[in-house]
């Protein structure tokens, strides 16, 4: 049966978090039926009731199936996926893949719009013809054009009566996941996951998952209590006062929850919201305020984009509105910066945001207790050099108070320095030298669609793209460590909407139009104090057939750690990566360590040292 627990993970572990709840196909196949839903996989077992989610990190070579179907003879699932991509699946969950359509250039349209089976072949109806899998054999036997001489015309009709036979039966089954697999939008608060689409025009949700993967759905069948389309959420954020207390913002105004229940909606008729200036007075599906997020006193902050005549506001604890708008914020049109988003708040007092649009392209400071309001969109590098910015897509704080700023055309640095002493003239651009023997130097990231920043336990950066997936760049901002992509790694798609990050377990989560996935790093956010308390390594003990990495986590930043035998001897050595230190179990010359119980020794950053674990190896 599906049983989720929540537990330290290996470090390198990708999961995906996919909705299994439209339910689209089934095909039986003996014993077991296959489901296909909200275009993913799920298979039942209808002998020991059993259920297997298939996704990229068990096996599948990809992400959004559109078709499956059962061949008796070859006994095998064919599943088709949204860019042709084939795969081949059997009950015993062994798969193949046949990439051939999928990278195959041809004229005309690829989309495989049904799949007719006839023996051992699937017969491919695509828009530009018809391929011919042998499914036994699991490779291309042939390809069909309109204007071959041998073009199949008597194919079977194509079957899916398992649908009727089965779909009362689908219905009861609980394959667990989110109900939707839209994630434009994500944030972690207290090990729970918060989300919401993110995706202007498209149905509103906001799903959060808990401790044990478990997920809960916001009420969002309101239409008709307030009106009008629900639609675009595009932001979420927890009242610290109160962790039932949850509000959203998006297309149509901010909404206010109650342990996921709706309470209330705030718009042009009941706060100072406006509706946009681009559509009809007083249209209530056009109330833009893509972000709101809540300051540490219970303060409700947001944006109200295209507005005529606010920007940002406030929505005290008290229920009351104090406006803070500024001529600054308005473009020559009439109507407030286009897109406004990514509210962070520093801890002298300001508030940034960006405008996420060609109008206006700018970061932006907002000083609360005078309400004065400073753009920054004269896009000059250090170097003096002008940069064609288009849109500034995020910002985020790093542990050194820089400001990291995502753009249409790569990544830009507000420096701490130039902010504290007023001298914010350009945008740095992080230089990495070539290291070939010359003085030559690349721009960190340069030219890329920046979509999303979070900074990790480490002071890390993971920075997702429109189009390259993911990237980790060192804390010194140097050294590239990972480049994930869908082609590399389970990464379900390559244009990153949103990246938060569980720094208790390091879980760092990619949201995509398509899915949920994650992957489970090296760094937690540190400790302020290492004691045998707080301080463990997993797994322990070490089993004979673990060949990953040992994790011990509790860490304080950039602590000393030495892994020392019983005797006295030293093992190994390093420094915590955030709050954490990973240990390949082997010793300083690359040879694994023999059976023992092995301790953890650390110094702070300050020179006090103890023995805070042990580690129990068995060979």
């Amino acid at each position: 049966m599906v049983n989720g627990q929540w537990s330290m993970a290996q470090v390198g572990t990708w999961r995906n978090y996919l909705a299994y709840y439209d339910i689209q196909q089934i095909q039986e196949a003996g014993n077991d039926i296959f489901v296909l839903a909200s275009n993913g996989l799920y298979q039942y077992n209808k002998q020991d009731q059993s259920i297997r989610t298939y996704d990229k990190t068990n096996g599948l070579s990809d992400t959004y199936i559109t078709h499956i179907r059962w061949c008796q003879q070859a006994k095998r699932l064919i599943a088709v996926y949204q860019n042709s991509n084939i795969d081949l699946i059997d009950t015993n969950g062994n798969i193949i893949n046949i990439s051939s359509l999928y990278n195959k250039s041809v004229i005309g349209d690829k989309t495989v719009n049904s799949i007719r089976i006839d023996g051992v072949y699937a017969y491919l109806m695509c828009g530009f013809g018809i391929v011919k899998v042998d499914m036994k054999q699991a490779l291309i036997a042939y390809t069909y054009t309109p204007t071959t001489p041998d073009y199949p015309v008597d194919i079977p009709d194509e079957k899916n009566d398992g649908y009727e036979k089965y779909i009362e039966l689908v219905k009861t089954l609980k394959p667990g996941g989110p109900k939707y697999n839209a994630f434009g939008y994500l944030h972690n608060y207290k090990d729970k996951l918060y989300s919401t689409n993110g995706i202007m025009e498209q149905k509103a949700h906001a799903q959060v998952m808990d401790q044990q993967r478990e997920w809960e759905i916001y009420q969002n069948d309101i239409e008709d209590i307030i009106g009008h389309r629900f639609v675009g959420l595009t932001s979420i954020d927890i009242d610290p006062k109160d962790d039932s207390h949850v509000f959203c913002s998006g297309q149509t105004g901010v909404y206010e929850f109650k342990n996921g229940k709706f309470l209330k909606e705030y718009t042009n008729d009941n706060s100072p919201l406006k509706t946009a200036k681009t559509v009809g007075h007083n249209n209530k599906e056009y109330v833009i305020v893509v972000d709101g997020k809540f300051d540490s006193q219970g303060n409700y902050w947001c944006l109200n984009s295209v507005s005529p005549s606010t920007s940002l506001l406030k929505l005290t604890p008290d229920n009351q509105w104090v406006d803070y708008h500024n001529r600054k914020l308005m473009v020559p049109e009439g109507w407030s910066l286009d897109d406004m988003r990514d509210i962070c708040f520093d801890i002298d007092g300001t508030l940034w945001f960006c405008n996420n649009w060609y109008r206006v392209p700018s970061v932006i400071r907002c000083v609360i207790d005078t309400k004065d309001i400073t753009l920054f969109n004269s896009f000059i590098n250090q170097d003096g050099a002008s940069l064609n910015i288009n849109a500034v897509h995020c910002i985020t704080f790093d542990k050194d108070r820089n400001i990291w700023v995502g753009t249409n055309s790569g990544l830009l640095v507000l420096e701490r320095k130039n902010i504290d002493t007023g001298n914010i003239n350009f945008f740095t651009q992080i230089k990495v030298p070539r290291n070939d023997g010359t003085d030559y130097a690349d721009y960190l990231l340069n030219e890329l669609d920046i979509t999303a920043i979070a900074v990790d336990g480490a002071n890390r950066k993971w920075v997702g793209t429109s189009y390259d997936g993911v990237y980790l760049i060192s804390a010194d901002n140097m050294t590239q460590i990972h480049h994930f992509t869908q082609d590399n790694s389970p990464l379900i798609s390559n244009n990153i909407r949103s990246i938060t990050i569980n720094n208790k377990t390091g879980e760092v989560f990619f949201g995509s139009e398509i899915g949920l996935c994650s992957y489970v790093s090296d760094a937690v956010e540190p400790s302020t104090e290492m004691t045998e308390d707080n301080v463990w390594a997993y797994p322990n003990p070490v089993n004979p057939d673990y060949t990953g990495p040992i994790t011990i986590t509790g860490l304080t930043y950039n602590a000393d750690v030495k892994i020392v035998s019983a005797n006295g001897l030293l093992i190994n050595e390093g420094r915590s990566n955030g709050g954490s230190f990973t240990w390949d179990g082997c010793d300083k010359k690359g040879n694994r360590v023999a059976s023992g119980i092995y301790m953890v020794v650390t110094a702070t950053s300050n020179g006090q040292k103890g023995t805070v674990c042990k580690i129990a190896i068995i060979r």
